[in-house]
């Protein structure tokens, strides 16, 4: 099996698509998914491009996806790397993929001058937790997730 991992391209968005759906139905939210293939090609390859994606390729066949945004960092003062989805296919997990998505993603924050890369994780996840300690991640303390959206953010 040869393992390619590369930046996400116009005509990628329909596999892209099928990724979001797959991680939302690993997550739990099926339903959730509300993006189109015309949403994520304005937002990835629109001038300006507001996020950008990297896919992982086994023979050819994407099965990862690594999805981000810049965010910045008034102490670093540096941009961060915000990593938004992170996705391996069940057929594809233990391959190699996730590493390689994120050796992709150090690669792109070291690029973009980053002080670091920034992402969430459901608290479930213990899988997931275990891959991120074991390539030196850890968790923040100290911090909560907040979201205004729906109502709240309409009315704001």
């Amino acid at each position: 099996m040869t393992l390619t991992i590369r930046p996400a391209v116009p005509g990628d968005e329909a596999e892209i698509l099928r990724l979001v759906q797959a991680l939302a139905d690993y997550e739990r939210e099926p339903d959730a998914v509300k993006a189109t293939a015309e949403s994520l090609s304005a937002t990835l390859f629109g001038e300006p491009a507001r996020v950008w994606a990297h896919l992982a390729e086994l023979d050819g066949k994407a099965v990862g996806l690594a999805l981000w945004f810049l965010t910045y960092s008034t102490w670093t003062g540096k941009p961060t790397l915000y990593l938004e989805d992170l996705f391996v296919a069940e057929s594809a997990r233990g391959s190699g993929a996730g590493l390689a998505l994120f050796r992709a993603l150090a690669e792109a924050a070291r690029g973009l001058g980053c002080g670091r890369i920034d992402w969430a994780v459901l608290d479930w996840n213990e899988k997931a937790k275990g891959f991120y300690s074991h390539i030196g991640a850890k968790p923040t303390t100290g911090w909560e997730a907040w979201r205004l959206e729906g109502e709240a953010l309409d009315a704001l």
